[in-house]
């Protein structure tokens, strides 16, 4: 039988994304090859409960909830998330995986929308971003970045030129939360035209990082 290792299983709003707002159950798997300086989700990394994918589905369930995000950690790190992502599809969800794009995208059920990191220098990981895997991404697809200072900006905005990932699918920037005022992050983006959806983290101005939300 599949099973996974599982840090939480919890029904919030979605806190960014195209689908910001929205209520979501949120399977957050454990288990992380990076270690992103800014990460918020570090407790993620180990421990966890080994749990059966039928149990899995069966809790996402009861909360009744039409939207469900696949996250970590990075969940692509357990090759079981493959299947709990196609079975979650199967079961007429909207399914999101939240990943690094540290991991090959290969085998991800197409109906499931990626959201995938795009790691900048001061991020610390910027050597694993795998950019074989836009190939992978299709136009319902988001890429993100979290901007820590102008020269990750200008880092990105390079990147994202060289790259086409403007013509690729939707783009997401946002600051982040301790190393950028917003404001900043927010008149750049004006400045340059960048085609951009800029963000904010809404579950870190509802509950702070608080665990289960």
């Amino acid at each position: 039988m599949s099973s996974l290792r599982i840090t939480e299983i919890f029904h919030s709003l979605q806190g960014e994304t195209r689908t910001v707002g929205l209520p979501t159950v949120f399977v957050r798997l454990t288990g992380c090859p990076l270690r992103c300086y800014y990460c918020d989700t570090a407790y993620a990394f180990t421990g966890g409960t080994s749990m059966a994918l039928a149990d899995i589905v069966e809790q996402v369930a009861s909360y009744q909830a039409h939207y469900v995000t696949v996250t970590g950690g990075e969940p692509l790190a357990q090759k079981n998330c493959l299947a709990l992502l196609s079975t979650l599809c199967d079961q007429g969800y909207e399914v999101s995986l939240e990943t690094s794009g540290a991991i090959t995208l290969e085998g991800v059920d197409p109906r499931v929308v990626k959201v995938m990191d795009i790691k900048t220098p001061a991020s610390g990981e910027a050597a694993k971003n795998r950019w074989e895997n836009l190939a992978l991404l299709d136009g319902k697809d988001q890429l993100k970045a979290v901007i820590c200072s102008r020269d990750d900006y200008e880092w990105f905005r390079d990147i994202a030129e060289v790259h086409g990932l403007f013509e690729r699918c939707e783009v997401l920037i946002s600051p982040s939360h301790t190393e950028l005022k917003p404001r900043e992050l927010a008149e750049w983006v004006l400045e340059d035209r960048l085609p951009v959806r800029f963000q904010l983290q809404l579950h870190k101005y509802l509950w702070n990082d608080e665990p289960g939300h």
